[in-house]
This record gives structure tokens, sequence and C-alpha cells, in this order.
């Protein structure tokens, strides 16, 4: 075949339509405008998208500036909206938009949002409508003043909760998980506001970091079972919230100490002090937060997010040692574990692949044979890199195996004369109920094929993943030594919590 594609038809992936290559179908992207999948479900990567992240700052008299760049560092967390609010002398100033912080922030919205204590959310880009009044941080008047609540994470019982306080007249104005919780928070008998917080904690499921702001204090909270990352960092005498490290190194300030699973910290004129509202259960931070979602340079538990990913790429290695001429990871989160894999092989690694970072979306139709061009806007293959090699393609994750099909068919259109696909994670089979937006089982490939149906159906000459085991020890332990624990139910169905309602899957803020 004079393009080099050969295809598989023994698994058909989820429908798109297909253009006739010869004597093979190549199954291509197309979608309601030209350049659709920056992010969310359905685009051209099929990738798991994390929901959001959060910033907080107390004590700093340029907190809102701060929270700027905070945002712009945990960018990668959440596309679809960013938002600040501070509190000045008793006073809430707040201001949310929906894209991106550098699209949504400017010198005239940022001048008014004064104060010394602030926090900070972005959302993540969902495929469906955007939504402005599920933005965070959301605002809320209590009996005790206002109150400002940004969240990291998703509730499981929140839909349950929810219906329970409408029948009781309760009024929501979104559909966010944040709003469940000032609901509970406004409803508690507690008057002090630490006390109605720990209350509220206590009646859900799920996990969750949260940062609070009432008019004299900021709370920060995390789930018993610390799934979502979440961490402490001090500049000068101010303490700030981040849900990745790498937040902390743009604004200048150092690493303090993670949020520990079931701890509330409280920050006011009285200073620091930390309680628990919670036990810590089984500790279980989301593994898939060391295999894709964080930045290189962040570390989750004093564990750094790249030498993680190296690590992995050098078990992969030895797990499964494929004889090649080039390895190339696909951008961006899998290039420390190709390099990890390169080092551990000697086989060359070589920029295979190139990722076109500045495609935004537009609205621009063209014609189908421009059409079926769309996933070279997003990708490019370097013919003179892998033409006439046998290449190792290295990435994170399946999730429907529509990408992988992509990558390696772009790959062998530029000439590869094997294409050996290695994964460093296990295969991804079940759904997440902590924050992670996933789709259905029946849509997850793994969850339904065999890895040599998989194989067949992404086209590869060879397929492998990571093991459970050697993914555990490529991430090693953390601060907690041999107590550290993670969440691996995406790959092996053990939930740390009870699940009580299947259908509360992803996204806290939809």
């Amino acid at each position: 075949m004079s393009n080099g594609v050969k295809q598989s038809k023994a698994l058909k992936l989820p429908a798109a339509p297909q253009v006739q290559l010869e004597n093979g179908q190549h199954e291509l992207w197309t979608g309601e405008y030209y350049n659709e999948g920056i992010g969310g479900q359905g685009g051209l990567f099929d990738k798991l998208n994390e929901e959001c992240g959060v910033f907080g700052v107390y004590g700093h008299p340029d907190a809102s500036s701060l929270c700027y760049y905070g945002l712009h560092a945990l960018q990668h967390r959440g596309q679809e909206s960013a938002g600040i609010c501070t509190v000045d002398e008793g006073k809430f100033h707040y201001y949310r938009g929906m894209g991106l912080a550098k699209e949504v922030f400017t010198n005239e919205n940022l001048h008014p949002l004064t104060g010394s204590t602030a926090i900070a959310h972005v959302r993540y880009s969902t495929a469906g409508e955007s939504k402005l009044a599920n933005a965070q941080p959301l605002v809320f008047k209590y009996r005790e003043g206002d109150l400002a609540i940004a969240t990291n994470g998703n509730l499981d019982n929140a839909n349950i909760i929810k219906r329970e306080l409408e029948r009781k007249g309760s009024i929501f104005q979104t559909t966010s998980d944040t709003e469940v919780m000032a609901h509970l928070i406004a409803r508690s008998e507690h008057d002090d506001i630490v006390e109605a917080v720990k209350d509220a904690m206590n009646q859900v499921i799920g996990g969750f970091a949260f940062l609070i702001i009432t008019k004299d204090r900021l709370i920060a909270a995390l789930d018993p079972n610390g799934l979502r990352p979440f961490m402490i960092g001090r500049l000068g005498e101010a303490y700030l919230f981040a849900s990745e490290s790498c937040a902390f190194d743009a604004v200048g300030a150092t690493y303090f100490r993670d949020v520990q699973p079931g701890e509330i910290i409280v920050i006011d004129r009285d200073g620091f002090r930390s309680e628990r509202f919670a036990e810590g259960s089984r500790r279980a931070i989301c593994a898939m937060e060391y295999i894709y979602f964080a930045r290189p340079d962040s570390d989750i538990d004093t564990v750094n997010i790249h030498s993680a990913r190296k690590r992995m790429g050098k078990r992969l290695a030895m797990e499964a040692f494929v004889d090649a001429d080039v390895v190339t990871g696909v951008p961006d989160s899998s290039i420390s574990a190709a390099i990890g894999f390169a080092e551990q092989t000697g086989i060359p690694y070589e920029l295979g692949l190139i990722k076109n970072r500045y495609t935004g979306r537009t609205f621009i139709i063209p014609s189908q044979e421009l059409r079926e061009q769309g996933v070279k806007m997003k990708l490019s293959a370097v013919r003179k890199v892998v033409e006439g090699k046998r290449v190792v393609m290295i990435d994170d994750s399946i999730v429907r195996g529509t990408t992988s099909l992509r990558i390696v068919n772009l790959l062998r259109e530029a000439g590869a004369t094997e294409v050996h696909v290695r994964i460093s994670s296990p295969p991804f089979m079940n759904p997440c109920y902590y924050g992670i937006d996933t789709p259905d089982r029946k849509e997850l490939i793994a969850a339904m094929n065999s890895i040599e149906e998989i194989r067949k159906a992404i086209n590869a000459d060879s397929l492998h993943f990571l093991t459970k085991e050697g993914l555990l020890d490529s991430i090693g332990q953390g601060s907690a030594g041999s107590a550290s624990g993670y969440c691996t139910a995406c790959f092996d169905n053990s939930y740390p919590t009870e699940i009580v309602d299947v259908t509360k899957v992803g996204c806290a803020c939809d």
C-alpha cells in the first residue's frame, strides 16, 4: 500500500466518518466545526479531562494578582472558565468569566479585586453548553455574612443530597456540587462556620479539595481519602493553597506541605490551625495525576511527576521490550515516559510527533476534503524521523481507542514500517466518580475487549500496558512512607469509597 496504512477491521471503534484509502478504511475526525476538540468529550484527542484546579491566598496584599498567575500555572487543569474572589475588610469582590485566565482577566477587572485573602478556580473544558452560572468561585449569602467556595473534585452523593434539600425547600441556581455544599453549610445547626463546614463535609462522599473564604478567614479541606491533590505554600508571611506545586513556583512561593486526608485548615487573625473533620480512611490519591493530569514540574506528596513518569517508562521497557529504531512520545504527558523507555533500552528518543499548540476553536466549516485533514491540524508526524523506521510510540492511556488509531495511522502515513504501542498505565477499564470526566464503561475500549483486540483496533504491530505493580513501584512512596496509597479504581475496580450514585461520573461543575 503506497501510503503505508494498514487497517484491521477486527473491532469497531466509536463511529466516525470514514474515507476510502486504497485497500483500507482510515477513520477520520470531523465535528461541528473544523478544529473542534481542544478538550472535553468527543473531540480529536480522546483523552480524559480533569475538572478543575484551585488556588488560594491568605495574608498577602496582592492576593488577586497571585491568584491570576497561579491560575495560569494550573490552566492545564481547566480551560472552560476562570474566576477569582477576594475579601477586603469584610467586603467580597469577585469576577468570573468563560475562557482561559488570560482571556477572562484584564487590568480593569483585576484592579477592583482588592484584599489580602482570595480564592480562585479554573474549570475544565466541556463539549456541551458553557455555563457561566457554574463558573467558580461561587459566592453565597450566609447568615454570618458572605461565603465563597471553590472546589476541585466530585461529590458522589451530591444528587441524592440535592433532591432531599429540594424537598425541604432549598432552591438551586446551578448544577454544581459546590452549591450543594453551600446549602449544607447554611442548614447546619452550628453557628460557628468551622463547625458548620465540618458538619457539611461529613455528609458528603467523594473526592474533593475545598477552599472557602468568609469575611475574616480562609478554610481549606481535603476528603478523608486524599483523592485530589492539595498542598500548602508559603510566600513571606502569607499562606497559599494550590492543586499543584507548580503554581507556587509561578508566584515565587515555596512548598510547605500537603493537606492531609480528612484535614480542615483554618487561617484567620489568630493564625494557622489544623483540625480534623474525619478520621483518615484508606489513603488513595488519584494515580492518574501521576500518569497524565499533573504538570511534569509539579510534586505531589513529595513525588516529582516527571521523575515518576520516567520510571514508568523504564519499567515499561523492562516489562515489554521490543527491538526498534526510534522511541517517540505522544505530546505532552507521555514524553517523560518515552524518555525513560529510551534510556532503559538504549533506543534513541526522537520527536516523532509534534503537537500544534495554537489551534483554537473556529466555526469555519471547510470542504469535506479539508475536514479529512482535521487530525493533522492538531498533531503531525515528523517524516524524516520515522520514515523507514520501526517506531515505539509511548502514550499514557487508551480510553476509547480512537486517538491511538489516528496517531498510529499518522506514523504509518509518514513512512513508519512498524508501530509498536506501549502504554505507561494499566488498561483503563472503569469510570471515575471522583472528579475525572470519563465516558460510560461501555465506551471504554479496555473494558469490553482483550489487549489483542485493542491492538488490532488501533492498527498497531504490538501493544503492551504497564502492569499495576509496575505503576505503583514507579510512583514510589510519598511523604507518608509505607502508608502512601493510590486510587487505582479505573484499572482494578477497587473504589476507596462507597459508590452511591453510579450516574454521578466526572465533573462536579456540571
